[in-house]
Formats: structure tokens, sequence, C-alpha cells
């Protein structure tokens, strides 16, 4: 059946109980207290290992090496900020919030509560045109119809956005700190204070570490290159997820299962792409399971897969490198109204 087919088919209510039984039966939405044990400690050392080195190194070239390295902690930390905000780690939600502060805010200075709020509103409509934050047109464009209505910044930048996305990338970084900051004049984010204060120590005590250690010239290098690679790693996790998927528009009705696989693409690969990416390589089974804790999400595939099969429901998965490739030729594809 094709994508289109299926979003047009009749779905029984029962569709995701059925699958959501079979998962639960398997044991792969039971808590793993143990892994989450191990993999916060192993982070947590390296990212304290990252800036113990950059204190001995000091004030030479050689310190650009550990911004490199701090860009992927930065990258881990913020995977680990995902996990607890779908309550991976911890069943409650005040221990999820206080360590989603500690990794999010104080570690990283992204804020966890304004990044908790837009992931939150993506999960429950990826990839709609109107309810999906994570394809509003600001500045790149995603459909047909997003291309012909755009102006200002998307509508110049849409005409070659495929080329121009991962250069956009490298200011992915900035711009998490930056949404973070505006996110606190806003009277509906919750625990602004605590928010504001972990975001304000961040900063000071990582510009203080740069400026202090070393000379203005290799802080700003070592600065651009941190936040640049930082960006770039963060898309490169969250983008191959669905970009390049089909998109929904406005009154379209789809059930949960079918909205959630549709619209999303898995990542084909071994250990490294499952680390590397935190499981968000197996963006099927989180969309369909997000609590489900990071190590199941190889297991439940096989199950997710063979259901999708048995309902004539297209199930994607790509290498990472075809992935971009779907993803960047569907941005090359919209933008070509602008390009005529």
């Amino acid at each position: 059946m094709t994508v289109d087919n299926a979003l047009r088919a009749r779905s029984a209510p029962s569709d995701y109980s059925a699958l959501s039984k079979r998962v639960a039966g398997a044991g792969l939405l039971d808590r793993r207290p143990g892994y989450y044990l191990v993999r916060l400690s192993v982070i947590a050392a390296l990212f304290a290992g990252g800036w113990v080195a950059f204190f001995l190194i000091g004030d030479s070239w050689w310190t650009l090496a550990i911004a490199g390295f701090m860009a992927v902690m930065f990258g881990q930390i913020a995977l680990v900020a995902h996990d607890l905000a779908h309550r991976q780690v911890f069943r409650t939600r005040r221990p999820s919030a206080v360590a989603g502060w500690i990794a999010g805010n104080l570690c990283v200075g992204m804020s966890y509560g304004w990044w908790m709020d837009k992931h939150t509103r993506h999960h429950a409509n990826p990839n709609h045109e109107e309810l999906d934050p994570d394809v509003e047109p600001d500045i790149f464009v995603w459909s047909d119809d997003q291309a012909k209505a755009s102006s200002g910044v998307p509508r110049f930048i849409g005409r070659w956005q495929a080329f121009l996305f991962f250069p956009m990338l490298t200011l992915e970084g900035l711009n998490l700190h930056v949404s973070g900051f505006k996110a606190l004049r806003k009277p509906t984010l919750k625990n602004r204070g605590v928010e504001a204060t972990l975001l304000v120590l961040h900063c000071a005590l990582y510009l203080s570490a740069l400026f202090v250690v070393l000379s203005p010239a290799k802080a700003l290098v070592f600065f651009a290159i941190h936040q640049a690679l930082w960006g770039v790693y963060m898309g490169s996790i969250f983008a191959p997820g669905h970009k390049g998927m089909p998109t929904m528009k406005p009154g379209e009705k789809v059930d949960f299962l079918r909205r959630q696989v549709l619209t999303s693409r898995n990542v084909r690969g071994g250990w490294f792409i499952d680390t590397a990416m935190g499981g968000l390589n197996y963006q099927i089974e989180h969309h369909l399971f997000p609590s489900m804790p990071t190590p199941h999400l190889r297991r439940a595939q096989a199950i997710v897969r063979e259901y999708c099969a048995e309902l004539s429901i297209p199930y994607h998965e790509r290498g990472l490198i075809g992935s971009w490739s779907e993803a960047l030729g569907h941005l090359h594809r919209v933008g070509a109204p602008l390009r005529g």
C-alpha cells in the first residue's frame, strides 16, 4: 500500500492498542535503571574529563581539539535531556524536571522547559504543517504550499535551501541558546526563575572558562568551532527522522498509529549509529512509544515492522546517507517554485 493510500485508509481504533499489547507483553516498556545509571555516569565522566583537559592544555591552539569533543558531549547531554523529558529515566515529573534542568539549562545552556514544550507538540502532530513547530516555515519551507505562501527569509533561503541546510545548522547551537532566553519572557514557561538562574549560570561559567584560560582570539575561535559543530551534530540527530517524509495538512485526520509511522523514517546502522543518535535512529518506534527506554527500541523494531506489514502500512527505513539524500532532495524539490 502506498503512503497516500495508507493516509486515506479507514483504521480500527484498536490498531494501536493491539500493537501496544504486543510490545508490553515483550517487556519493552519496562524501566532500565541500570542502563541509565551507566549511561549517565559515562557521559558525566566524559563531560567532566573534557573540561579537565581544556584547563590542563590551557592557552594553546591544541585546545581547539577539545571544542570538537565538547560539541559531541553537548549533543549527548541534550539526548539525555530528551530521554528525561519523555520520562524514560524517572517515572515521575519532579526528578525528571530537576535532572532535565541540570542537563539542559546548566550543562549545555538549553532551556529544558522550552524544549520539552516544543518537542511535546511535535510528538502530538509530527510533520503537521500547522501544529508541528519543527516544520514551521520560519527559515526553511517544508512543502509546496509553504513555498508558494512564503515571504521574507524563507522565500529567499528556500530557493537553494538544500545546499544551505548544513551551513545553516552551524547556527543551531546559538539558536538553542537564544530560544531558551526568549522563552523566559513567556508567562506560560513554568519555573522561569529556576530556568533563568541556570541559563545565566551556564553562560557565566562557560564564557569565564573560555576567556580566563584562552587568549581572546583563541576563545572566540573555540566558541565558534564548539557552537557550530554542536549545531551540526544536533541537526544530524534530529533531522533524518522526519525531513522529507509526508507532511500533514489542516483538516486531515489520521489515527495515531499511522500518523506516527507514515511521517517518520528510521536510520539503519549498528552500535555506532545507535550511540551517536541516542536511539533516535529508531524514530518510528520512539514516536509510537515515547517513554520506551532507549535500549529496547532495537528489539521493538522487529515487532513494529512486522505489525505494519500485517496492516499494509508503509514502514520506511534507510541508511544514514540515504536518509540525508531523501531529506535534502525533498528540500530541493519543494523549493522549486521559488527558483522558477
